[in-house]
């Protein structure tokens, strides 16, 4: 029962301090956009970055062999 003692302010100071956490997230606006941060995700970049392809592609391209016996 000694143990109770310890636990029960313990309890009591971690709920304060998660309680206290929670009021400053309020305060400092971590809350104000919840769905901006998801829609963003969705909307396309105003610049659009060329695709390989577009702006030439500079690397060799290797043609793949194919060796059969008919070729030999």
């Amino acid at each position: 029962m000694d143990i109770l003692g310890l636990l029960i302010p313990a309890a009591l100071f971690l709920g304060l301090l998660g309680l206290v956490a929670f009021v400053w997230a309020l305060k400092s606006g971590q809350f104000d956009d919840l769905d901006g941060a998801a829609m963003r995700i969705l909307i396309d970049d105003e610049t659009k970055k060329p695709s390989p392809a577009e702006e030439g592609d500079k690397r060799p391209t290797i043609e793949p062999s194919v060796s059969t016996l008919a070729d030999r």
